[in-house]
């Protein structure tokens, strides 16, 4: 079974990718960082690395998609509380990232969304089971 995550993502500017996400509240863990690669900390086993387009092509044969004009993925993460959900989109925006969608209540979750400085979407999600609609 898998005990890891690494989610990995290419970016146009590393330097820049790189704060806008410790800007957001992440760190970097130095051991899986160099001048081609950040590994940003989203959780306890979840990574996101930040790859030069350049060498993230070294990795595909495939072309790598502009994520500001074509979605291949959407990359969600859940938060504490609603506020937490809040405040890191509020961050985001703050940094440099767009809002690519209202937020949605959906009474037992609340979820809202920004676009990193690539265009790479991210979902914010909490959600109190407890409220969860049993059908």
């Amino acid at each position: 079974m898998a005990k890891n995550v690494f989610i990995n993502l290419p970016v146009k500017e590393l330097e820049r990718s790189e704060k806008f996400f410790t800007q957001l509240g992440f760190t970097v863990n130095p051991q899986f960082s160099d001048d081609k690669a950040k590994c940003i900390v989203i959780g306890d086993n979840i990574f996101v690395m930040l790859l030069t387009e350049e060498f993230f092509q070294g990795f595909t044969k495939k072309p790598i998609s502009n994520a500001k004009e074509f979605t291949q993925v959407l990359i969600a993460i859940d938060a504490d509380s609603k506020e937490e959900v809040i405040e890191l989109v509020k961050r985001a925006q703050q940094a440099g990232g767009t809002k690519y969608a209202e937020p949605m209540d959906y009474g037992w979750m609340y979820q809202h969304s920004f676009a990193d400085l690539d265009g790479h979407q991210w979902e914010i999600v909490y959600m109190d089971q407890s409220k969860m609609p049993i059908e």
